[in-house]
């Protein structure tokens, strides 16, 4: 294979993730910027996403002192009633309201990967969740791949659970990247060279067949 489909292939993995990565953070800032600007009248678009972020983080900050009061604990409760009587809306504010807590202050075995095996001789990616089942089974979130915010929960048994001793970045860039990603970059190019030697070699074995 020619030098310059590896160079390619390798810039392609090094650019495109910055150019995402970019791209989101100016489609956040330019949401922020149409609100924020509709919110203060000021002209200056810079000046109003930094007014705005500055207030929501002043009033992040008074909500939180306000629920360390007995107030603040009541207001929730009420808050919590008056959601949950929506039908349809109470599963969105429960589930981002655990998934809140849970990244806020989950317990250090939410980050702890493992592997369990869902059927015979084969093993899937989960997490703990630091939770059991009524029974004792520990419960794991099995993500799916590429999206990782929908899955499955299950209850496995603690001897059933195979510990793996990886970070939780592997574990997510593996199922991120749908197998295909991993922590430690491999280089592309001796996957595409192989590629092109196996269609190299059946090139060369159709001309034998033609020539006899």
């Amino acid at each position: 294979m020619s030098t310059w489909k590896r160079d390619a292939a390798s810039g392609l993995i090094v650019v495109l993730p910055v150019l995402v990565t970019l791209y989101l953070i100016y489609w956040v800032f330019a949401k922020i910027a149409v609100l924020a600007l509709a919110a203060t009248q000021l002209q200056n678009p810079y000046l109003a996403v930094v007014l705005s972020l500055l207030v929501f983080v002043l009033v992040i900050f008074a909500i939180g002192y306000l629920m360390r009061t007995a107030l603040g604990t009541f207001l929730e409760g009420q808050l919590d009633d008056a959601m949950n009587s929506l039908p349809g809306l109470r599963i969105i504010y429960n589930a981002s309201k655990m998934a809140v807590e849970t990244a806020l202050s989950g317990t250090e075995e939410f980050q702890k990967p493992v592997k369990v095996e869902a059927w015979e001789g084969m093993r899937m990616t989960a997490f703990r969740t630091g939770q059991r089942a009524p029974d004792g089974r520990e419960l794991l979130f099995i993500p799916t791949s590429p999206n990782i915010t929908s899955g499955f929960v299950v209850e496995v048994d603690s001897e059933d659970i195979i510990e793996t001793g990886e970070s939780s970045e592997d574990a997510l860039t593996r199922v991120l990247s749908a197998g295909f990603g991993s922590s430690e970059q491999e280089d592309i190019g001796r996957y595409i060279d192989s590629a092109d030697d196996d269609s190299a070699d059946d090139d060369s074995a159709d001309e034998e067949d033609e020539a006899r």
